[in-house]
């Protein structure tokens, strides 16, 4: 496959039988051969869209001193500020070309999870940054329990089988700001090649070059979405507990043509994460004579913690 294939929520929400088949069929077929697809028919409509990025650009253009303050310890960079080359990815020695920003989870103040979660960290500089992220990470959420929803069917599961392992998740809404390149890189790029963590990862930002996916003949495609589409990819949990039937495929941002070094680029991924909880072991109707089981079983919060210490964000 040398193209990403294009998707449309809206065939499954169209209550529509046959719509909703083809739209199960399109995605599990594309997450079988490449492990991504770009999908139009999502929650965000293009306001939201233009308030986030606007907000995003506003807290990363702040003094490196502000932004410093919002860098919290001890918690593997899972909320607030990550400084520029912090992140390293897993079997590479230099750190990636950015610097980013965490949402996480919003919960009750009777959730289980309030002791397990580090809370979300408040920009006082900028009112609307914290309510425009909160608002984007939800309706990303919807969309992704959706997509979620059509992998179970074509997985043979019940429809609403991730519906109670996702619904408080850990997930992490990530805007990312990659700096212009002020010097020879010495081999460091904007991101390395990598795959995901969690269970999907759907993309703002992926409009210009830059993303690139690796297909199964090792060959490095561009993945560019349209202007009303997101870019969304399956992750190592959702490939470890599919035995990976649906692919997580290696994917990397790559530094631009020198002539444009002078520019930033933004992108902002949404990473699905279940509640830490979740059994990752192999699906039973995953596994048989000819795809014997791949991984030793583990929990999402065991995978995630090992992941982190691989990327240099939590120390042993």
């Amino acid at each position: 496959m040398d193209k990403i294939p294009s998707v449309d929520l809206r065939d499954f929400l169209s209550g529509n039988p046959e719509r909703k088949q083809k739209f199960v069929n399109e995605i599990g077929k594309a997450y079988e051969e490449i492990g991504f697809v770009a999908l139009k028919g999502h929650f965000l409509d293009d306001q939201l869209v233009e308030d986030l990025y606007g907000e995003v650009k506003n807290f990363f253009d702040q003094p490196v001193e502000t932004k410093q303050k919002y860098e919290i310890p001890g918690i593997g960079g899972q909320r607030g500020y990550v400084g520029f080359g912090k992140e390293t990815a897993k079997g590479f020695k230099k750190g990636d070309l950015k610097e980013f920003w965490h949402f996480g989870q919003y919960l009750s103040d009777e959730s289980k999870y309030k002791e397990e979660y580090p809370d979300n960290v408040i920009v006082d500089e900028l009112p609307k940054f914290n309510e425009v992220g909160k608002e984007a990470y939800q309706m990303l959420e919807k969309t992704g329990q959706y997509v979620l929803r059509a992998l179970a069917l074509h997985l043979g599961l019940d429809e609403f089988y991730f519906d109670d392992k996702i619904a408080e998740g850990n997930s992490i809404l990530r805007p990312i700001h990659y700096p212009p390149i002020t010097e020879e890189p010495d081999d460091a790029v904007r991101a390395a090649a990598h795959g995901d963590i969690n269970l999907i990862t759907l993309l703002m930002g992926a409009q210009g070059k830059g993303l690139q996916v690796q297909n199964h003949k090792g060959e490095w495609i561009d993945a560019i979405a349209e202007p009303d589409e997101l870019m969304i990819n399956v992750g190592d949990m959702l490939s470890r507990h599919t035995n990976n039937k649906l692919k997580s495929t290696i994917h990397r941002v790559v530094n631009p043509p020198r002539e444009l070094w002078s520019t930033s680029r933004y992108s902002i991924p949404f990473f699905m994460h279940p509640i830490s909880a979740m059994s990752l072991n192999a699906l039973e109707n995953c596994v048989d004579e000819n795809n014997p089981k791949l991984y030793e079983d583990t929990t999402a919060g065991e995978f995630l913690h090992e992941r982190l210490i691989e990327l240099g964000l939590i120390k042993k």
